[in-house]
C-alpha cells in the first residue's frame, strides 16, 4: 500500500519555509511601531515647547536686565542721560559713541529688535538732557524697556523696566505701555 502525503510548493522546489518568515515585518508588527513612536511624540512634544518657551522667557528678562544696566553705563560714560534710542545703545564698528555706544548685542539694537521670540522696545520717557554733547542726539531724563513676545508659542509672559532698573513682569504677556503700568505689575525676583 501506498501512501502519499501532501507537499508544498516549497517542499517541491527546495525551499525552507521558515525563510520566508525571516525576510521582512508583517503590517501588524510595522503599525505597533508607529503607534508607540506616535505615543512618545505626544508625550515628548507638549514638554520640549513648555522648557523652550521657559528658556526664551528667561533669555527676555536677562536682555531686559542688559538694557537697563547698558542706560545707565551709557549715561556715566556719555554724560548724556539716557540714550535716545535703543539703536544708540548698540553699534557695529568700533570705536564707541554716543549715537553707537557698542553696549548690548547688535542683534537687540537693530529693527526689527528681536531675539528669542521676543520684540524688545526701548522708549524715552520725560524732557531730554539740554547743551548734549557735540554730535549726540540729546539723551532723556527716564525710559522704559518692554519685552513682548511674538506668539504664545514663544512666550507667555512680557518683562518691562523703567529708571529704578527693577524688572516686572506680567504673567499675561500684555502690552506695557507706560511706566506707571510697568511698575504696577509684579516684581520679577
Amino acid at each position: 500500500m501506498r501512501v502519499f502525503t501532501m507537499r508544498t510548493l516549497d517542499e517541491i522546489h527546495g525551499r525552507k519555509t521558515n525563510n520566508l518568515r525571516g525576510r521582512g515585518f508583517s503590517l501588524i508588527e510595522l503599525m505597533i511601531v508607529v503607534a508607540i513612536i506616535l505615543i512618545i511624540a505626544a508625550i515628548a512634544i507638549p514638554n520640549f515647547l513648555r522648557a523652550k518657551i521657559s528658556a526664551n522667557q528667561a533669555g527676555a528678562a536677562s536682555t531686559v536686565r542688559s538694557i537697563t544696566t547698558a542706560s545707565v553705563e551709557y549715561s556715566t560714560t556719555w554724560s548724556n542721560g539716557l540714550p535716545p534710542t535703543l539703536d544708540s545703545l548698540g553699534g557695529v564698528a568700533a570705536p564707541a559713541t554716543c549715537m553707537g555706544a557698542l553696549l548690548i548685542d547688535p542683534i537687540i539694537s537693530t529693527a526689527p529688535y528681536q531675539k528669542s521670540g521676543y520684540v524688545f522696545g526701548y522708549f524715552p520717557q520725560g524732557p531730554t538732557i539740554t547743551n548734549p554733547p557735540p554730535g549726540c542726539a540729546a539723551g532723556y531724563s527716564a525710559y522704559l524697556v518692554t519685552a513682548m513676545p511674538i506668539s504664545v508659542y514663544t512666550g507667555t509672559q512680557s518683562f518691562c523696566s523703567d529708571e529704578p532698573g527693577i524688572i516686572h513682569y506680567d504673567p499675561l504677556g500684555g502690552a506695557i505701555a507706560t511706566p506707571a503700568a510697568c511698575e504696577a505689575l509684579n516684581e520679577l525676583q
